[in-house]
């Protein structure tokens, strides 16, 4: 196997010819059968397709992983379930996507995988800050043992999501907003990323706004389980590549009343932080959802929380498509002018700004 190529690393190879023919329009590809023994070339980047569960084929792929350790790595799970991803996440996984995930999503997915990736860091590149990787780890895991309990279980523990407020807030006080931004943009699943930028930001706002340590903590607090709705939507929405359906919508817009409905039979969680997991989706005029809610029916809370919401799913970055530039999405928010709260999107483009 020549150094560059991409593999794909399966126990089913002779189902997957589409897969590979697809993956070889990114680079070279060839396929690995699971039960034979790993190359001892390193290769350019992973797909695995394996049931994780079963331990035989994981060693010749942990091999693999310790022959190139930063080889970007995309998995096909057979199972979205906690032990899988969990799995997945300790072989490295950048992108868990289902193993029924359209070619073409893959093929994206590897693309964007790719095009960032250099041996050589370009001049003026920013390291990345001990303090916030460490800081995005820890409230990354609490995010994915709260999807993982929505999503198995039906429960989550409110005390839990509290070991991810003072990393969050340590880390923008001490690392600033673009460190986070830099960081979280690695994670590769969407509800992860989108959590923690979202959290990011909502720390940022609260210390440019003044905010006391209880309120900065509440506000975090809200912004990490605003879309845990999101655990009981099917993954072949929530990982669609391209723009849903009026039928998909309409499922993903159930969401935010899932996740409140969630956390109200978990119980811990306080009215303010239930409000914004019901209602960041709701807008001034009254066009947003679930409940149409508008103006003056629309809590602070929720407002500072749609606003980072809004701005967080314009500048994020998707396996399929780059971040938006900062510029064009607050020129977005400032559009909105009727349904987002126009003195807080001042407020929050200067607290960006400034951070």
């Amino acid at each position: 196997m020549r150094a560059g190529t991409v593999v794909l690393y399966t126990d089913q190879a002779a189902r997957r010819a589409d897969l590979l023919l697809a993956l070889q329009q990114v680079a070279p590809c060839t396929v690995l059968d699971a039960a034979a023994a790993a190359p001892s070339s390193p290769c350019r980047a992973l797909v695995v397709d394996l049931d994780l569960l079963q331990p035989s084929p994981l060693v010749g792929l942990r091999t693999l992983i310790a022959d190139s350790p930063a080889l970007p790595r995309i998995f096909l799970m057979r199972s979205m379930g906690t032990r899988s991803l969990s799995a997945a996440r300790g072989l490295g996984a950048r992108l868990c996507l289902p193993e029924d995930t359209p070619v073409g999503t893959v093929v994206e997915a590897l693309r964007a995988q790719l095009s960032p990736v250099s041996d050589v860091p370009k001049p003026g590149a920013r390291s990345k800050s001990p303090l916030v990787v460490q800081a995005a780890d820890k409230a990354g895991a609490v995010i994915a043992n709260l999807l993982d309990a929505a999503r198995d279980t039906g429960s989550v523990d409110a005390a839990l999501v509290n070991d991810g407020l003072e990393p969050i807030l340590g880390a923008i006080g001490q690392g600033g907003l673009t460190a986070w931004l830099d960081t979280v943009r690695a994670y590769d699943d969407a509800t992860y990323q989108h959590c923690l930028l979202v959290a990011g930001l909502a720390a940022t706002f609260a210390i440019d706004l003044g905010f006391s340590p209880a309120d900065r903590q509440q506000l975090v607090r809200a912004a990490l389980v605003h879309d845990v709705g999101k655990a009981r939507i099917p993954l072949a929405i929530l990982n669609k590549a391209g723009p849903l359906d009026p039928a998909e919508r309409a499922v993903m817009r159930t969401h935010a009343a899932l996740g409140h409905q969630i956390l109200v039979q978990a119980g811990g969680f306080d009215d303010a932080v239930l409000k914004v997991v019901r209602h960041h989706h709701e807008l001034l005029d009254g066009s947003g959802y679930p409940d149409g809610l508008a103006g003056d029916a629309i809590d602070d809370i929720v407002r500072l929380i749609t606003v980072c919401d809004v701005y967080a799913a314009l500048v994020e970055r998707r396996p399929y498509r780059a971040p938006m530039p900062a510029a064009a999405a607050m020129a977005i928010l400032h559009g909105m002018d009727g349904k987002l709260d126009r003195t807080l999107v001042r407020a929050f483009e200067r607290s960006v700004a400034g951070s």
